[in-house]
């Protein structure tokens, strides 16, 4: 399982990316694999605030519908088209263009309450 050591995690299977002001989001290596095929993506509407916790989006595969949170509080910038054109993005590449949306964050030191890879790893051991 791939776990990159470069990004922060929610209890519920998101990963963080922060480079600076922007956090860009997405569903770890772990969730996609529970999933399955992932068959399309519901993104957010941008310019929508979130609060951490919220659900954001919706990943639909052939065993389920989940939905993805926002893993800490912002608005929705940016939403990833390729992966509502491409959903299976999500699964081929979940940490590079299998993204799912970018926040502009409310406090960068939120991202510091996710988990670390480390702290990960070890809840879904």
């Amino acid at each position: 399982m791939n776990v990159p050591t470069d990004l922060r995690y929610a209890s519920s299977h998101e990963w963080v990316r922060l480079e600076g002001e922007i956090a860009t989001v997405g569903i770890t290596d772990h969730a996609q694999e529970e999933l399955t095929d992932v068959v399309f993506v519901e993104l957010p509407a941008v310019g929508r605030s979130v609060d951490a916790g919220d659900p954001t989006a919706v990943v639909e595969s052939v065993k389920a519908a989940s939905d993805i949170y926002a893993p800490i509080a912002g608005e929705v910038l940016e939403v990833n088209l390729d992966v509502e054109s491409d959903p299976s993005l999500v699964n081929s590449d979940p940490y590079g263009r299998g993204w799912i949306f970018k926040l502009h964050v409310k406090s960068a030191a939120d991202v510091e309450t996710l988990f670390t890879p480390e702290q990960y790893i070890a809840q879904i051991g």
